[in-house]
C-alpha cells in the first residue's frame, strides 16, 4: 500500500485553509464570492473571459498551429504567478526549443472541480487540438466530493476527447488525509483505474517534488512559486515530450 508522507500533510494544511477561510489568497476569495462549487466562467460554451485562459505562447510562429490544451484549475492557470512563469507557458517554451510546432492553450480556471472542467470541455477542444492534458481533481479533494463523481467526470472528458481523435494525458492528484484513509485510497485509485481503462498517458502526481516543500510554494501553501512551477513543468514534460514528438512524425508522414 502506498505510504502518504509530507505531500499529504501539506494537502491537509491546504484543506484547512480553504475550509476556514483563514487564507487571504485569491482562490479562497473566489470561493467566498461565488459559493462552494463555483467555477470561473459563467458560461462554459463560450471562451472564458479570464485572462488566464489563453494561448501560452512565447514567441509564437506565424500561422495556425496544432494545439495542446491543458484543462485544469488554479495550478494550471498559474495563480499568483506571471503568465510567463506558469507551467503551460514553460511547456510552450520547451516545445519551441525542440522545434515542436504546437500552440499550448492554458484552459485553467481557479476553483474549478472536475465537473467544472467537463462543462468547459467543448470550448477547450476548439481548434486543431491534438493533445489534451487533463489536470483536474485538486478542488474535488479539498471539498471531499464523492470519488465516483470525480471518476465519472474525468471518464467523460477522456471519452469525448478520444472520440475526436485527441490524445489524452491525465495528471494525477492526491487527497488530503483529514477525510480519512478510505477517501484517500479511493481518490488515489481513480487515476490509475482511468489510465488502465482508457490507455491514456499518465503523470502520476502533478505536484510531485513540490507539495510539502515550503520554499517551492507561495505563502498560501497551495500554489507553486516560479521555481515550483518549473518542477511541475518537468513532471508534465517527461510524459508530454515523447507524445508530441510522435504526433509530429505522424503529421509529417500524413498518417
Amino acid at each position: 500500500m502506498k505510504r502518504f508522507g509530507r505531500e499529504h500533510v501539506a494537502l491537509l494544511a491546504l484543506a484547512v485553509v480553504l475550509m476556514t477561510g483563514a487564507c487571504g489568497s485569491r482562490a479562497a476569495r473566489e470561493d467566498e464570492r461565488d459559493g462552494a462549487g463555483a467555477r470561473g466562467p459563467a458560461a462554459a460554451s463560450t471562451p472564458p473571459k479570464s485572462s488566464s485562459i489563453a494561448p501560452a505562447t512565447m514567441g509564437a510562429k506565424a500561422g495556425p498551429r496544432p494545439r495542446i490544451a491543458i484543462l485544469g484549475d488554479s495550478l494550471t492557470a498559474g495563480l499568483g504567478l506571471r503568465q510567463s512563469q506558469a507551467y503551460p507557458t514553460l511547456l510552450q517554451q520547451r516545445l519551441d526549443d525542440e522545434g515542436l510546432n504546437y500552440e499550448v492553450v492554458n484552459a485553467g480556471v481557479s476553483g474549478d472541480t472536475s465537473a467544472g472542467g467537463l462543462a468547459r470541455l467543448d470550448w477547450a477542444l476548439q481548434g486543431d487540438v491534438r493533445i489534451l492534458i487533463v489536470a483536474l481533481g485538486g478542488n474535488d479533494a479539498l471539498r471531499a466530493l464523492p470519488t465516483d463523481q470525480l471518476r465519472d467526470n474525468l471518464a467523460t472528458v477522456i471519452e469525448r476527447a478520444q472520440a475526436r481523435g485527441v490524445t489524452v494525458v491525465l495528471a494525477g492528484m492526491e487527497a488530503p488525509p483529514n477525510f480519512g484513509r478510505d477517501y484517500i485510497v479511493a481518490f488515489h485509485q481513480v487515476y490509475p483505474a482511468l489510465v488502465a481503462k482508457y490507455h491514456v498517458a499518465f503523470v502520476p502526481f502533478l505536484l510531485a517534488g513540490v507539495a510539502g516543500i515550503d520554499s517551492l510554494n507561495q505563502p498560501d501553501g497551495m500554489h507553486p512559486t516560479a521555481t515550483g512551477a518549473r518542477i511541475v513543468a518537468d513532471n508534465v514534460w517527461k510524459v508530454l515530450e515523447p507524445i508530441a514528438k510522435e504526433k509530429r512524425v505522424e503529421t509529417r508522414s500524413g498518417t
